[in-house]
């Protein structure tokens, strides 16, 4: 299967789960910035979940089938249309050779997810397919998807893939009557975070505002991180931090007493100090934040964040076999 990209959009990169066992070589993780919907997307063509999906940013991105394919997309930010045809997201779909597709802004979100029967086939770089833009490695030749690219599906197409397929392929465009649910508490803007190594430094006003007041994101906000506008930060001394141990979800505060939520792209160490760590759970609400969006912290316990983390792996796993089921 194969697409050929006519528009890139803002920002088009190949992603998968990123490169975790990396980071003590100072290598970021990557990987779809929200990855629920990333593996949702690819749990509806019958893949698992972390092949590699492309991660659209904002609409405006367009691609041609140039055979015969078998997509679905998920998270925010976009629908798909071939010419007045909406496509529905969170199922797959079968699009006849020679079509385009559309990428039309929608305001729920700002990533979409495009998963293809297969995955996408580019090369695997330190265990991963995923684009790193800051280092240039992975994903599509290591760099944003422009004009012309043409993408290819791998050919091992799994049992569940191939029943997709031969059940929906034909001279039309076909989607099943189903759809996967999204997310419990998708669209939410309330980030749950647990106190980071460095959350005592700041006093009580500090923290107060931290976790009562909305923070709002700037423009200054991209794969690497979020820059947050709202009360800064104040500590009780003046103390400094050697760099430590940074990763995706680490809330710093910075000199003059400005939040930055990291993000997929983030580097590995950092010398401010770490007031909170964002819930695993709610990274994929972080993924498909953008400029102008406001959001509240709530702090939770670490076991919370555990238990939360594990009824949102179950509900996924839960999904492919509620597709499974229905081939």
């Amino acid at each position: 299967m194969q697409i050929r990209i006519m528009n890139p959009g803002l920002l088009s990169t190949v992603q998968d789960m990123g490169r975790r066992q990396y980071l003590s070589q100072a290598v970021p993780v990557s990987g779809a910035m929200d990855m629920a919907s990333a593996r949702i997307a690819n749990i509806a063509v019958g893949n698992a979940g972390d092949e590699a999906v492309i991660e659209f940013t904002y609409a405006a991105a367009t691609f041609t089938a140039e055979t015969n394919i078998l997509i679905s997309y998920a998270g925010g930010g976009a629908v798909l249309k071939i010419d007045n045809h909406i496509l529905l997201a969170n199922r797959p779909v079968f699009i006849p050779a020679g079509n385009t597709v559309r990428l039309v802004n929608d305001s729920s979100g700002s990533r979409t997810y495009l998963a293809i029967a297969g995955g996408w086939n580019v090369p695997v770089v330190l265990g991963s397919r995923s684009t790193c833009l800051v280092a240039a490695l992975g994903g599509y030749q290591g760099r944003a998807l422009q004009v012309g690219d043409v993408l290819d599906s791998l050919d091992q197409l799994s049992p569940i893939s191939k029943k997709i397929f031969d059940a929906l392929k034909g001279e039309q465009i076909n989607q099943p009557k189903w759809t996967i649910a999204p997310l419990p508490g998708t669209g939410t803007k309330t980030i749950r975070v647990v106190p980071g190594m460095e959350f005592t430094w700041f006093n009580a006003p500090s923290i107060v505002n931290f976790l009562s007041a909305p923070y709002q994101l700037s423009m200054r906000s991209n794969r690497m991180g979020y820059h947050l506008e709202g009360p800064l930060m104040q500590r009780y001394a003046a103390k400094e931090l050697l760099s430590t141990a940074v990763v995706p979800g680490t809330i710093q505060v910075t000199g003059n007493g400005g939040l930055v939520l990291l993000m997929a792209d983030c580097q590995t160490t950092g010398g401010y100090p770490r007031i909170a760590q964002v819930a695993a759970v709610d990274m994929p609400l972080c993924g498909q934040l953008k400029p102008g969006d406001a959001i509240n912290f709530k702090e939770i316990s670490r076991q919370e964040a555990e238990i939360l983390y594990l009824e949102q792996e179950q509900y996924l796993h839960q999904l492919t076999y509620a597709v499974q089921s229905k081939f």
